[in-house]
C-alpha cells in the first residue's frame, strides 16, 4: 500500500477529481492524503477516504513536503497549471524540489500519473 498526495493548482482540480474517479478501484487501494480543496474536492467526486491537510496556500504544500522529508509520502500526484501564475509559487518550489531530493515518485500531469499508478 502506497501512501499518496494528492494536490491540484484551481484550474487542474477538476482534471484531477476526473482522473481519480476513472482510477478510484487502483486508488482505493492506497492511503491518500490531500491539500484541503484538492482533497475534499477528490472526496466529493470519488466517496474515497482522504486524509485531508490544510489549503495549500495555507501550509497544506507544506505539510506535504514535510510528509515527504520525513519519509511518509511515497508518491506526489501534483497536476500543475503551468499557465497561471501561482502566489504560493515559492510553496510550490518547495514541494517540488523536496520529492525530487528525497526521490519521492512525483506526477505533475494526466499522462505521468497514469505512468506513476501504473507502477503501483
Amino acid at each position: 500500500m502506497a501512501r499518496i498526495g494528492l494536490v491540484a493548482h484551481d484550474d487542474k482540480k477538476d482534471e484531477l477529481c476526473d482522473w481519480a474517479l476513472r482510477h478510484k478501484t487502483k486508488l482505493g487501494a492506497h492511503q491518500l492524503w490531500g491539500t484541503g480543496t484538492t482533497g475534499s474536492r477528490i472526496i466529493e467526486a470519488t466517496g474515497m477516504p482522504v486524509t485531508l491537510l490544510k489549503s495549500g496556500p495555507l501550509g497544506g504544500d507544506q505539510q506535504l513536503g514535510a510528509m515527504i522529508a520525513e519519509g511518509r509520502l511515497d508518491v506526489l500526484i501534483f497536476f500543475i497549471d503551468p499557465l497561471s501564475a501561482q502566489p504560493h509559487d515559492v510553496d510550490v518550489k518547495a514541494l517540488t524540489r523536496l520529492a525530487t531530493l528525497y526521490d519521492v515518485m512525483c506526477a505533475n500531469n494526466e499522462a505521468t500519473a497514469n505512468a506513476v499508478l501504473a507502477y503501483l
